[in-house]
C-alpha cells in the first residue's frame, strides 16, 4: 500500500527537505562458509547472536548484537566491527533501515474521504444489476471454465494478514507464512487503535477470499493456498527484504508485494545487494527450476509527479511491474508511468470512482482499498488460474503470456502505440487490461519459451554534456551478440539501460531509449520535486516496450535538459558513460520447435538429376543450363563459387565457419568462441566458457566469457578465483594477492586474511606482533597496547581485543571493576570475564533477571524487579480499548502496568 502521506511539519515548513542521513541498525548481513556451526563460533566470538540463514541464500547469515544502539546515524564501532577482518568472513554488511511504503492510496486529499459501510458488488468482476459495470478482465470467464487456483500458494509481502479471519481461514497456509519482523511463524499483524497493519489482510483477499460462506467477498483465486510474509511492520532492511522473497521458494509459487521506496518524486532507490541475489535466486531455482513469479505494484506516486523508473523493484526484470485503472477507463491521480509497466487491473480513482471490495482487520471487510495496490494481488490471483491451468510454464513464460493476452480495451492514454512485433503498448497501462480467460486458454496450450540470452554492448567511454533546451543523442549499434551464440538475442523481451550520469538537478532531466524499429521508450520524466544533485550512478532503466522486437541494429538514447529556476543553467550535466543490456532469445519464442531450424545454406553442389527422371525434359537442357560466372566473395578460394556471398564459396582463402547443420561460410579471422585450425583451413570451437582460445581443450584458455575468470596457472576458464587470487572484473581474470595476503578482495594489497606469520591491520597484512603490542602503521614497528589489554589495535583503551589479567571486558573496554548498573559473568563462547549490563532501571544486582538490589530514582523494588512508583492516570479511552480487547491484562508480564493505566472494570 503505497500511502500517500501529506505530513506537515510547521516548524519546517519553509525549509528545503535535506538528504536524508542513514539509519544503523543492530543487525548484520554476514558471508561464511562452512555452515551454521561456523556462523554459530563467529557470532559468538564478536558478541552477535545468529538468527540463521537469510532465506534461501546459502552461506548468508543474519546476526543481531543486543548491545549495539539499536538506531544510529553512525556505523557502530568496538570490538565487534572487527568480525570485518576476520579471515572465516568473506564479506558482511551493517544493516540499514530502508524507507518503504505500503502502495495504498488514501483518498484524494482534495475531497472529502467517503466510507460506505456496506460492500458493493464486485463490479471489476461480475455485474449483476443494470449500474454502470465493467468485466473486461474476464474473470469470471475463467471460472467457468474451471479454473479457480487450486494447488496454487501465494504468498502477501506485507504487515502481515490476519489468519483467522473468517474470509481465509479456510485457505489459509501456513507453510506460506512467516513473521521476518518478529522472527517467528505466525503472520498475524500487530493491532491498535488506527488498524495501521490493514494493508496485507486486504491484499489477501483480493487474491483467496473463500467462495460461498455468506461473508464479505471471493477471492480472485478463490480455492488457492494463501499465506503472509510479515515483514514491514519493523525497520525495513536488506536482509530482511532479502529473507521475505526467500521463504520457501519450492512451496511457494507466486510472491506479490504492493510497496517500495518512497513515491515522493525525489527518491531514486530499490532492493540492495541481498535482496537482489534473492530475485535473482528465486527466478533460478524457485518452483523447482522453474522460477518463482514476483508480482510488484507499480506505485503511487502520481500527485507527485514521481516517475517509477526510479523504483529498482518495478524496474527490474524479475518482477511483474502492474498498474491501475478506474472503471471508466481513466488514469487515476496517484498513477505513476513508466516503461516498465506490464499490465494493468481497474482500481480506485476519483472520490466518486467505486472502489475494490475486500477483507479487513478484525473480521471485517471494507469497500474501500485503492491505489496500486490493489492491482498487484489481482494479478497474482489471476496468474494463480493460469498456474492451474498449465503448472509447467515458467517465470517468463508468465510474462510472455501478459503480453500476449492483455488488452488496450477501453483504457485511455494518448500514447498507445504498436511495436514492430505488433504489441500494442503504453508507458500508462503496458500491454493493457488482463484478460484472466484468455490467460488460461493460453497458458493450457503453452509451450515454454527458448532459454533467455543476454547480450551487453557498452557505448565508448567519453563523456558527454548534456545542454539545456539541446537534445543529447548517443548511439550504440548492436548486432544482438551475432557472433557469440550463446549470448545471442535476436527477438527481444527486457531492454535495459545503465546509465552514469553527472547533473546538477537530477530532477530536469528526461531520457528515452529509440530502438532500431523506432520504437521509443520514455525512461525518465522530468520530476519537479527531485532537487538531488546526485545524478544517476550506474542505474538501470528497463523498457518492456520492444517486446518481440529484432534486437540488431542502431539504439538511440535520447536526453533533455530543462534547467529550472531552481538553479545555474550554466553548470552543464555530463553523460560519463552507458550500457545497453538486451534480454531476449535467439530463435523466436513462440514457433514450433519444426519451425525453428534455420535453411542452412552448405558449401556443396546439388545432386544432378539424371535424364531419365525427367523423360519429357530434353537432355540438352542439362547441358545448356548456365552457371554462375560473377564475382566470387574475397574470401573464396581457387576452386570458385556458386554466387558473389562469403556462404557461396567452393572453398576458402583463409578460415571456413560453421558445418553442414548450420551452413559454412569464409572468414578471414575466426570469432570470438572460435580459434583457428591452420592446417584444416577451419574455425573450430573453444572448450566451453571460453572466449580465446588456442586448442579445444579446457587448459587451452587465453580470455573467458563474461561471468566467468581467466586463470592463468592452468588456463582454464572458472567461475570462482582460488584462495589467494581475486576477480579483477574488467579483465575478467583471477589476479594474485600480495605475497602477504591468504585473501584479498577487489585489490591485491586490499588484504582480508593473511598467511601465516602476518595478521591484518585494518586491510594490510603486516608482521605478527607478540601479546600486549600491536603493528604501528606509521611507525613500521610492534607499539605496545593500552595496560589493559592483552591483544589490541592501537593504544587506546577502547582499542583491545581481549583483557589483560585482572581485567573485565564491559561495553569494549577493559575496566578493574564493574560500574554501576552491571555485574560479572562469563563471556560468551570464552573464558574472559565480562561486565554485564542489569535490567533496566536497575542500579545494581548479581545477575541476570529478577536480581536487582537497588532502583534508579523513581523506581521502586518489588521482588527484585523495579516498578515505577508512580501512579499513572487513567488512558484515554481508545486505548483501554484496546487492552481490553487484546486481554492484556491477562498476561503476568503486563498486569502490573495496565492495572495501573485502565480502570479494568466493566
Amino acid at each position: 500500500m503505497r500511502f500517500l502521506a501529506f505530513l506537515v511539519l510547521s516548524t519546517f515548513s519553509v525549509c528545503e527537505a535535506s538528504p536524508s542521513r542513514s539509519v544503523f541498525t543492530n543487525h548484520w548481513a554476514v558471508r561464511v562458509t562452512g555452515g551454521p556451526e561456523e556462523a554459530d563460533k563467529l557470532a559468538s566470538k564478536y558478541g552477535f547472536a545468529n538468527l540463521g540463514q537469510i532465506g534461501g541464500l546459502e552461506d548468508h547469515y543474519h546476526f543481531h548484537h543486543s548491545r549495539v544502539v539499536r538506531r544510529s546515524t553512525f556505523a557502530t564501532r568496538g570490538a565487534h566491527s572487527f568480525i570485518h577482518m576476520d579471515p572465516k568472513v568473506d564479506w558482511v554488511q551493517q544493516q540499514v533501515v530502508k524507507s518503504r511504503v505500503k502502495r495504498y492510496a488514501r483518498s484524494d486529499p482534495n475531497f472529502i474521504y467517503f466510507n460506505d459501510p456496506k460492500w458493493s458488488n464486485m463490479w471489476y468482476i461480475h455485474c449483476s444489476d443494470n449500474s454502470r459495470c465493467r468485466s473486461e478482465m474476464n474473470i469470471l470467464a475463467a471460472w467457468q471454465r474451471g479454473y479457480t487456483g487450486r494447488n496454487i500458494v501465494i504468498t502477501i509481502l506485507d504487515d502481515g494478514i490476519e489468519r483467522n479471519h473468517p474470509d481465509l481461514a479456510l485457505n489459509y497456509d501456513q507453510l506460506a507464512s512467516y513473521d521476518v519482523n518478529g522472527n517467528d511463524h505466525d503472520p498475524t499483524p500487530r493491532y491498535d487503535s488506527s488498524n495501521e497493519n490493514k494493508h496485507g489482510t486486504r491484499c489477501a483477499g483480493e487474491v483467496a477470499a473463500v467462495a460461498n460462506n455468506s461473508h464479505c467477498i471471493v477471492g480472485i483465486a478463490h480455492n488457492a493456498r494463501i499465506g503472509g510474509i510479515r515483514m514491514l511492520d519493523g525497520d525495513v532492511t536488506d536482509v530482511v527484504e532479502a529473507k521475505s522473497l526467500g521463504i520457501r521458494p519450492d512451496y511457494i509459487d507466486i510472491y506479490s508485494a504492493s510497496w517500495g521506496p518512497d513515491d515522493d518524486g525525489k527518491t531514486v532507490d530499490g532492493p540492495g545487494p541481498l535482496a537482489k541475489q534473492a530475485f535473482e535466486v528465486g527466478i533460478k531455482k524457485g518452483r523447482k527450476g522453474l522460477g518463482s513469479i514476483f508480482v510488484w505494484a507499480s506505485g503511487n506516486g502520481g500527485r507527485q509527479g514521481d516517475h517509477c523508473s526510479c523504483d529498482g523493484y518495478t524496474n527490474s526484470i524479475y518482477t511483474i511491474s502492474v498498474s491501475s485503472s478506474t472503471e471508466n477507463g481513466n488514469k487515476p491521480w496517484y498513477l505513476e508511468v513508466c516503461s516498465s509497466t506490464l499490465a494493468t487491473t481497474y482500481s480506485s480513482g476519483e472520490f466518486y470512482d467505486r472502489k475494490i471490495v475486500t477483507t479487513d482487520l478484525r473480521q471485517r471487510c471494507t469497500d474501500g482499498h485503492t491505489g496500486t495496490s490493489v492491482s498487484a494481488p489481482m494479478v497474482a490471483g489471476v496468474i494463480a488460474l493460469a498456474l492451474e491451468a498449465n503448472p509447467l510454464i515458467t517465470w517468463r513464460d508468465v510474462q510472455h503470456l501478459l503480453v500476449k493476452t492483455s488488452r488496450p480495451v477501453h483504457l485511455k492514454a494518448s500514447d498507445w502505440k504498436t511495436n514492430a512485433a505488433g504489441h500494442k503498448v503504453s508507458h500508462l497501462y503496458g500491454f493493457g487490461l488482463v484478460d484472466a480467460e484468455a490467460m488460461v486458454l493460453e497458458a493450457k496450450k503453452w509451450r515454454s519459451v527458448p532459454s533467455q540470452h543476454t547480450c551487453i554492448k557498452m557505448a565508448d567511454r567519453r563523456t558527454r554534456y548534456i545542454r539545456p533546451d539541446q537534445k543529447l543523442n548517443a548511439s550504440i549499434s548492436s548486432t544482438g551478440c551475432r557472433d557469440q551464440p550463446e549470448e545471442q538475442v535476436v527477438y527481444l523481451e527486457h531492454v535495459v539501460v545503465r546509465v552514469l550520469i553527472i547533473h546538477p538537478r537530477r530532477g530536469d532531466l528526461e531520457i528515452s531509449l529509440i530502438s532500431p524499429s523506432g520504437t521509443r521508450s520514455q525512461l525518465l520524466a522530468k520530476r519537479l520535486f527531485d532537487n538531488s544533485n546526485e545524478g544517476f550512478r550506474n542505474w538501470e532503466f528497463m523498457t518492456v516496450h520492444c517486446w518481440g522486437e529484432k534486437a540488431e541494429g542502431t539504439w538511440t538514447l535520447e536526453i533533455s535538459d530543462s534547467p529550472s529556476q531552481l538553479r545555474n543553467p550554466e553548470i552543464l550535466g555530463k553523460l560519463k558513460e552507458w550500457t545497453l543490456i538486451l534480454h531476449g532469445t535467439a530463435e523466436h519464442p513462440y514457433q514450433s520447435q519444426s519451425s525453428q531450424h534455420s535453411r542452412s545454406r552448405m558449401l556443396e553442389i546439388p545432386s544432378m538429376k539424371s535424364p531419365e527422371t525427367s523423360p519429357e525434359t530434353p537432355q540438352h537442357e542439362d547441358e545448356e543450363e548456365e552457371e554462375y560466372s560473377g564475382p566470387c566473395h574475397q574470401e573464396c578460394g581457387d576452386q570458385g563459387c556458386d554466387g558473389p556471398d562469403a556462404d557461396h564459396c567452393l572453398n576458402c582463402i583463409h578460415f571456413s565457419l560453421g558445418n553442414l547443420k548450420t551452413g559454412r561460410t569464409c572468414v578471414s579471422h575466426c570469432p570470438s568462441g572460435y580459434y583457428a585450425d591452420a592446417g584444416a583451413r577451419r574455425c573450430r570451437r573453444c572448450h566451453r566458457g571460453c572466449e580465446k582460445c588456442v586448442g579445444r581443450g579446457s587448459n587451452e584458455c587465453r580470455s573467458c566469457r563474461r561471468g566467468l575468470y581467466f586463470y592463468t596457472v592452468e588456463n582454464s576458464c572458472i567461475e570462482t578465483c582460488p584462495t589467494g587470487y581475486f576477480p579483477d572484473e574488467g579483465q575478467r581474470q583471477c589476479v594474485k594477492c600480495h605475497e602477504n595476503c591468504k585473501k584479498c578482495l577487489r585489490d591485491s594489497d586490499r588484504c582480508t586474511a593473511c598467511n601465516e606469520g602476518f595478521s591484518l591491520a585494518g586491510m594490510t597484512c603486516v608482521p605478527e606482533c607478540v601479546n600486549a603490542t600491536f603493528f604501528n602503521l606509521e611507525e613500521m614497528k610492534c607499539s605496545s597496547c593500552h595496560i589493559s589489554c592483552s591483544t589490541c589495535t592501537g593504544p587506546g583503551m577502547e582499542e583491545c581485543l581481549h583483557c589483560a589479567r585482572d581485567f573485565l571486558q564491559q561495553e569494549w573496554r577493559c575496566v578493574r571493576k564493574c560500574s554501576s548498573g552491571y555485574y560479572e559473568g562469563e563471556g560468551a563462547g570464552s573464558a574472559q570475564r565480562m561486565c554485564r549490563k542489569c535490567e533496566e532501571h536497575c542500579l545494581s544486582c548479581q545477575d541476570p533477571g529478577t536480581s536487582c538490589t537497588q532502583c534508579r530514582d523513581g523506581y521502586n523494588l518489588v521482588s527484585g524487579t523495579c516498578i515505577v512508583n508512580a501512579t499513572c492516570n487513567n488512558a484515554d479511552e481508545v486505548f483501554c480499548e484496546m487492552v481490553k480487547s487484546n486481554r492484556l491484562c491477562e498476561k503476568k508480564l503486563f498486569r502490573q502496568f495496565c492495572c495501573r493505566t485502565c480502570l479494568m472494570t466493566g
